[in-house]
């Protein structure tokens, strides 16, 4: 059946998407995938949606829409020390829609599927009276037994976490024009995470979980699966050069807004310089922060004066 035959769901899906399509997709054309996974790994499988006017801007570029809902999802894979293979696609988008936005997004996966490795298996496509609403479902696969865990922090391990802290809190304001961001360095780290992927720390950390809404909240979630405490140092947070131009107004931001997607680890002592050349290798800045105790979980946090710091917040939620 030509394009033009088509219904008008089918046809935007074989213009934009089906040419995304790879191994086990059957072209986009069943109600469903076949995947056979590599011999000897392990699926892991991770979800994140993405709704406009909460995770991205509603004008931002369709192109970068796409590679950041990508790359949230890429990021889940990484903090489990697994290789990308494959996903799954949902689109909910308003009727009035143009083909030109479906076209830049359709542009921004492609990007990214060719950068990062993996193919596009199938999903659904919908109308909605608004707004726009994404999901990803990714796939990727790890050596049995090889996957990292939030629950296996022990007292005496060092708090890590890779590249800089407080970019996509502060890329959020910069964005929408409520601080300083000349060079746009800020905004777009918002738009476009670098998920870690390749940051081989399997075997090197003994819990991970990437830093999506604020560092404190994150490390309380990782403390509790493993049943310690932490202390964190936030005149050891490491910061890039456009986020210390807004300090120290926005340090409690930086420590609790979230929207980073770099990983946060959980190392003994014994195996930092693994870590350290590992980081070195994917040229990754790691930077230690802080350290586990024993203890009921909780997270303390110093401040750059060395005294214990108040926060209003711990980290976002959708539902407080």
């Amino acid at each position: 059946m030509s394009e033009a035959a088509l219904p008008a769901e089918f046809s935007l899906i074989a213009r934009h998407f089906r040419p995304l399509a790879g191994e086990g997709s059957l072209d986009l054309s069943d109600d469903a995938a076949l995947l056979v996974p590599p011999a000897g790994r392990t699926l892991v499988i991770s979800a994140d949606a993405m709704v406009a006017g909460v995770h991205f801007l509603p004008d931002d570029p369709p192109d970068l829409v796409a590679r950041k809902l990508l790359r949230t999802n890429l990021s889940d894979l990484a903090a489990m020390g697994a290789r990308p293979l494959a996903y799954l696609l949902t689109v909910s988008a308003p009727k009035s829609t143009p083909d030109d936005w479906f076209a830049g997004f359709a542009g921004g996966l492609a990007h990214d599927q060719a950068a990062f490795g993996l193919r596009l298996l199938g999903g659904d496509t919908t109308s909605t009276p608004g707004p726009v609403s994404l999901s990803v479902t990714i796939l990727g696969t790890v050596l049995p037994g090889a996957e990292i865990r939030r629950s296996g922090a022990r007292p005496g391990d060092g708090i890590w976490v890779s590249g800089t802290i407080g970019d996509g809190a502060l890329g959020l304001l910069a964005a929408t024009g409520r601080i300083d961001d000349p060079g746009g360095f800020l905004a777009d780290r918002y738009r476009l995470p670098q998920p870690r992927v390749g940051l081989a720390v399997s075997g090197v950390a003994t819990a991970c979980m990437d830093v999506s809404d604020g560092l404190v909240q994150d490390l309380g979630h990782l403390c509790r699966a493993s049943g310690v405490a932490a202390e964190l140092h936030a005149r050891l947070l490491p910061l890039s050069d456009a986020a210390r131009r807004h300090m120290p107004g926005q340090l409690a931001l930086c420590l609790t807004g979230g929207d980073d997607y770099e990983l946060l680890m959980a190392v003994p002592p014994a195996q930092e310089p693994r870590l350290r050349a590992q980081a070195m290798a994917q040229r990754v800045p790691v930077t230690r922060v802080g350290r586990f105790l024993a203890g009921t979980p909780h997270v303390k946090v110093f401040g750059n004066d060395g005294a214990p710091m108040r926060l209003d917040r711990s980290g976002w939620s959708h539902f407080a």
